[in-house]
């Protein structure tokens, strides 16, 4: 069970004020000031999924010759990848750094992120005795991601107007697809094993989600407690699922991982692809914003979850590579789509590609800015 967790310190941004009405937290409250009256923000906020990273040619340099894994528990490493693009594309959020398998790593599970293939476990996690046998993380164990947190959260204190902050946002992986890896043993097409494992073990199934939701959830926490303002949980694979087995079998589970922050008046986030059929039950688990992919409308998404619901999205990556005029139609249409929700945060309806022109990111971070809340289309 979930515990009430600590409130946040006086010098948290989000307590001391410098990040509560920054135009990102403006619209996770659905158009809210800090102190709950309805107030517009001076620009319409966006940032991008993994903006930190590929597409950009400091990152690359920055990360030669070091893994992964090994870049996100280095903080000053992970703490400039997260700035670089604040710094370059002018966004309205930084995203923390890291990576979904992060906690396995930080509670001792022999796990690497392979070039070209993905999070790949050194042994599977399939019977009662894997899921038996596996590691609480230690506190203590977090310290590097709260060092990086803390570094980044200084440094954004410089980059926006006087006075405030650009805020940080912290992530975990939801526990779906944190214990898909763990059964698979690495990235999947269909994820048969878990999804065969809720049916012919959902024992085991539930031990290992309940584990995995502590993970993240705590990583969250984490991240949160050192200065983070906002936090999302990626669900990189509940599309995979059929709308019975995500309730029966999922739901509880991302619910737990959101309980561990959910006390600390952060907005919280939860995002995942091919989820448009369980986009109320995503809500459901107790997030404050729905992230909708590239492949629904988000009027639909208003329409499916209520005009209360604050969005984030859905600009698709596809387009990035389009001529610019079609580029320019598209995140146009998708910003007078998100009109009828309570609060719009731009973004992709998944992440940026690595071929990504990082010029083209910040051209569309200045044609949101430019675009006034009166004129949407």
């Amino acid at each position: 069970m979930t515990t009430t967790p600590a409130a946040l310190p006086a010098e948290h941004p989000l307590v001391s004020g410098l990040t509560a009405d920054s135009p990102l937290l403006n619209q996770y409250r659905g158009g809210l000031s800090a102190a709950g009256e309805p107030a517009r923000p001076q620009r319409r906020p966006v940032w991008f999924q993994r903006q930190a990273g590929r597409s950009l040619p400091e990152y690359r340099k920055l990360r030669e010759g070091t893994t992964m894994l090994d870049s996100c528990l280095k903080p000053e490493m992970a703490s400039e990848i997260t700035l670089q693009p604040v710094r370059r594309h002018d966004v309205d959020a930084a995203i923390f750094f890291s990576d979904i398998v992060i906690p396995l790593r930080l509670a001792g599970i022999d796990v690497e992120i392979e070039p070209g293939v993905g999070p790949v476990l050194g042994s599977p996690v399939r019977t009662p005795a894997d899921v038996a046998a596996l590691p609480q993380i230690d506190d203590e164990a977090f310290a590097p991601i709260v060092e990086a947190v803390q570094r980044t959260v200084a440094e954004l204190a410089t980059l926006g107007p006087e006075g405030s902050a650009v805020p940080l946002i912290g992530f975990a992986g939801a526990p779906f697809t944190l214990a898909a890896y763990m059964v698979e043993g690495r990235p999947s097409r269909d994820h048969m094993g878990p999804r065969a494992m809720m049916h012919t073990d959902p024992e085991t199934w539930h031990a290992l989600a309940a584990w995995a939701a502590e993970a993240s959830g705590r990583f969250m926490a984490a991240q949160l407690r050192a200065g983070a303002s906002a936090a999302q949980l990626f669900d990189s694979w509940a599309g995979s699922l059929g709308r019975e087995d995500y309730q029966r079998h999922v739901l509880e589970h991302s619910a737990a991982a959101l309980g561990h922050v959910a006390g600390l008046g952060a907005p919280l986030v939860h995002f995942g692809t091919g989820t448009s059929e369980i986009l109320d039950l995503m809500k459901s688990a107790g997030a404050d914003v729905v992230g909708i992919d590239y492949r629904l409308n988000l009027a639909e998404a208003t329409r499916r979850l209520g005009a209360e619901t604050p969005l984030q999205g859905n600009i698709n990556p596809a387009l990035l590579t389009a001529d610019w005029p079609v580029l320019e139609a598209h995140v146009r249409e998708v910003v007078a789509a998100g009109s009828g929700a309570a609060g719009h945060v731009l973004n992709l309806g998944h992440g940026v590609p690595p071929e990504t022109d990082p010029q083209v990111l910040t051209r569309v971070v200045e044609l949101i800015h430019s675009i006034a809340y009166d004129d949407a289309a």
